[in-house]
């Protein structure tokens, strides 16, 4: 069932990106679709149940709609920075602990703090993101880890584990 439904999500995902009903462009998904399942079936979900949990889908278009709003906010304060002729940046980078388990979890979590202007993911390490941040407004482990990651967190937790 695992191989159907990476073969199925490939599919689908060729006839969205082509946008292309005929039999040549099926045929050529389908022998797309076929060997990119072959060759990534051992990177695929182990539990394939959850895949199709359409929860889980709701919960992405949260994360896409906090994540873009959170990115529009960001923007502003790094140009409100850049454009202030006092400068006001106080630059540091601060250990962050996160609960998230699974790999991919973490990897969208560290994708999304360097892909939000004035912070970027310099390593992680087991459950530790090493976070270089524009302004480090506290000392505080508990506040900037959840002006960090507090906003995405909850929410990767709700779609990958």
């Amino acid at each position: 069932m695992k191989f159907i439904t990476l073969f199925l999500t490939m599919f689908i995902l060729w006839l969205l990106l082509t946008f292309d009903l005929t039999v040549p462009n099926l045929i050529v998904g389908a022998i797309a679709a076929l060997i990119t399942t072959f060759v990534f079936i051992r990177s695929f979900v182990n539990d394939w149940k959850k895949f199709y949990n359409p929860l889980r889908y709701f919960w992405i278009l949260v994360y896409l709609i906090v994540f873009i709003w959170e990115c529009i906010k960001a923007n502003f304060d790094v140009a409100y920075r850049v454009l202030s002729p006092k400068m006001p940046i106080k630059p540091g980078i601060v250990k962050v602990k996160s609960s998230l388990k699974t790999d991919i979890a973490k990897t969208f979590l560290a994708n999304s703090i360097t892909m939000t202007p004035g912070t970027i993911t310099v390593d992680v390490i087991d459950d530790d993101f090493y976070v270089h941040w524009i302004y480090v407004s506290s000392q505080d482990q508990a506040v900037y880890t959840n002006k960090i990651i507090g906003r995405f967190e909850n929410l990767l937790k709700r779609i990958f584990e």
